[in-house]
């Protein structure tokens, strides 16, 4: 069999995510505030980030709970829902003070994902403390958002992160 087989893409999927978060977590190593999970999803990267910082430090977002028993985020720090709905909520408490998020959000539908960065980035962006990381798998743009290659990027897999400007 030629080309890259299913198994080969999650490989590389899962090797960029957490070469991108270890780099993301070193960038702000030393910075307090709350880490943004947007795309809970099945809690991978969620609990690879409470491992790494600490469970009190990550909030975590999406639409619905489908993490295996033992990875929920306490009910305090876990937003189901709409992400315009969910991250307009905290914007009050956490406004401007994440120092880490990563946006998980990317499905097969590119033309939902491209609409969906679009609104997504300034909403992520007005939680943000200046010098935050933002890493995501899928392309954001943001003005006062310098791009970064994180490691591990590449062809079989693409992670994108930021460094968030004043």
């Amino acid at each position: 069999m030629t080309g890259t087989t299913l198994l080969d893409r999650m490989i590389a999927r899962l090797t960029a995510q957490r070469d991108a978060l270890n780099w993301a977590v070193e960038q702000v190593q030393g910075r307090t505030g709350p880490v943004l999970e947007i795309g809970l999803g099945k809690g991978r990267t969620y609990d690879y980030l409470r491992a790494r910082l600490g469970v009190d430090a990550v909030y975590a977002f999406d639409d619905g709970l489908r993490v295996p028993p033992g990875c929920e985020p306490p009910p305090e720090r876990r937003f189901l829902g709409d992400f315009r709905e969910t991250l307009a909520a905290v914007r009050g408490t956490l406004g401007g003070a994440a120092r880490l998020a990563h946006a998980d959000f990317g499905s097969p539908d590119q033309i939902h994902d491209r609409e969906q960065a679009a609104w997504l980035a300034p909403m992520i962006d007005a939680l943000m403390q200046p010098g935050g990381v933002v890493v995501s798998d899928r392309p954001l743009a943001c003005a006062g958002w310098q791009p970064v290659e994180p490691p591990g990027s590449g062809p079989a897999w693409r992670c994108y992160a930021w460094i968030v400007r004043p």
